[in-house]
């Protein structure tokens, strides 16, 4: 376990006490230091504080806009830079809470670019860990690659770039803990972007193509292929029943689902040939 003592300290006690009470909304004047606080836990080695009541805490204040715009600014830009943190489970809780406020409408560049720089890079892939509980870098980095995928300031295609140059970085970690569909998830949901042309929804998939034919001879038992080819297996579901975004009370389509469905069945084709 990481040593914890010189980290500030988290009054357990008192997230417990408002998540209990329905998170109400605390004086302004105590909110930054409150947010701060917050902050911490949610890169704090102990489970419990990390992904407890402190994170259901944050994620209702934003929602609610208790945490108002500039605050929310000066926390993404926290979380942007905990990506070159040297602790797994501070870079990988950061997506999460930048989850949180660019789901909300918020965006900053910078934002963007630290976590294009950190998703294809980790490679710490566990998605649990008997100390440190969840960490799920693949899964918390999915999550926010749909969420950046579906904002107007984002380009769809760099989203889509983004997810294939992570599933062609060689890995010996097999996804256990459903990566594979929550990465799928995050895919179909930037596949809904409307301004995306037929060619634009399959040229992704070129980059995984063309890492499989190279490793044609035993590509199919490689981890990172075979996470891949889940993948885009699910990829393929959605594509044909479409996919939930927020609380829509229906999957949302994908425009150019029979295309993608056609380019998915070509490239998978390359590992049942190759098994």
């Amino acid at each position: 376990m990481t040593k914890t003592d010189d980290r500030p300290p988290i009054d357990a006690a008192r997230w417990l006490y408002l998540y209990e009470n329905d998170c109400p909304a605390p004086a302004a004047a105590e909110l930054p230091a409150l947010v701060s606080e917050l902050a911490e836990a949610l890169r704090h080695p102990d489970p419990d504080i990390r992904d407890g009541a402190p994170y259901v805490v944050l994620r209702t204040w934003i929602q609610r806009d208790v945490i108002d715009k500039p605050l929310r600014a000066r926390l993404g830009a926290v979380m942007a830079d905990r990506f070159g943190e040297p602790e797994i489970q501070a870079r990988t809780f950061a997506p999460l809470v930048l989850d949180m406020i660019v789901g909300r409408g918020d965006f900053d560049p910078a934002w963007l670019a630290a976590f294009r720089r950190w998703f294809p890079a980790e490679t710490d892939l566990r998605g649990y860990d008997p100390e440190l509980g969840w960490l799920h870098a693949v899964a918390h980095g999915a999550d926010l690659l749909g969420t950046f995928g579906l904002h107007p300031e984002v380009d769809p295609k760099e989203m889509l770039a983004l997810a294939a140059e992570r599933l062609v970085v060689p890995s010996d970690e097999l996804f256990a803990q459903q990566e594979d569909d929550r990465l799928a998830q995050g895919v179909a949901r930037t596949l809904t972007r409307p301004e995306l042309s037929e060619a634009e929804a399959v040229s992704w998939l070129d980059a995984i193509e063309k890492d499989w034919a190279a490793g044609r001879n035993g590509a199919s038992t490689a981890a990172h292929t075979s996470n891949a080819m889940r993948t885009l297996r699910m990829l393929y579901l959605l594509a044909d029943t479409g996919v939930r975004i927020g609380g829509a009370p229906a999957p949302a389509r994908l425009p150019h689902a029979e295309a993608l469905k056609r380019r998915l069945t070509e490239v998978l084709a390359l590992v049942f040939q190759a098994a």
